[in-house]
């Protein structure tokens, strides 16, 4: 949407969106409720809603679709058999989010050589401070479909070069679009160690590439 139109939207219609947001947590809240008293079919509804965003999840931090397959599926199976235990204290999606990072790096780490895939337009790297990388980019440059390739091969090497809590912050923050907090969350660290997390990824990402672009 225009950031003009957007800017103009309706107190009225603000409010409807607010309460919508809220009913869906409610309504999450209640599925929850009933599947910790042994409701499958309402823990069925709960896979049906995040089964999309954990799946994403996983993909991203293995770059196998069949893998993904198998962790979005152990994922939701350990959140079941883990559900009574759930006090409520953060959102449920805040903690099977946690345990799908936490299935995935264990996957990863019996599989140091899988390496993940991330997509160069996924990547939050300011790449409009990079005239070069600008270039390479864009979907109206000649050099895009001769060095795209290329570039995103390195990429996932440069993936591969950074630790495994590195790579994960990046997954999460610019791929999945996560917020600092919500990260923090996640991981059970502060928002001040997601930034420096995500700074020093970044750095380490950029100057694996420029390294090439030179």
């Amino acid at each position: 949407m225009d950031p003009i139109v957007e800017s103009t939207v309706s107190a009225r219609t603000l409010s409807s969106r607010l309460s919508s947001g809220a009913d869906a947590v409610s309504e999450v809240s209640h599925w929850v409720r009933l599947a910790q008293a042994g409701d499958l079919a309402a823990y069925d509804r709960l896979v049906a809603q995040f089964r999309e965003r954990i799946y994403g999840l996983c993909y991203h931090m293995t770059s196998h679709h069949e893998d993904a397959n198998d962790l979005a599926q152990e994922t939701f199976v350990k959140a079941w058999q883990a559900l009574r235990n759930f006090k409520g204290d953060s959102g449920f999606y805040t903690w099977i989010y946690r345990i799908a990072v936490n299935t995935c790096l264990n996957h990863l780490k019996l599989r140091r050589n899988r390496t993940p895939y991330l997509s160069l337009d996924d990547l939050d790297l300011q790449p409009e401070s990079d005239p070069d990388l600008v270039a390479l980019v864009s979907d109206k440059t000649p050099r895009r479909d001769a060095s795209l390739a290329e570039l995103q091969r390195r990429l996932n090497e440069a993936m591969l070069k950074l630790s495994e809590d590195h790579r994960t912050v990046v997954t999460l923050h610019d791929i999945q679009g996560l917020p600092h907090d919500e990260i923090a969350k996640i991981l059970g660290i502060n928002p001040g160690t997601v930034r420096s997390r995500l700074f020093y990824a970044h750095q380490q990402l950029q100057g694996w590439l420029s390294d090439w672009m030179k």
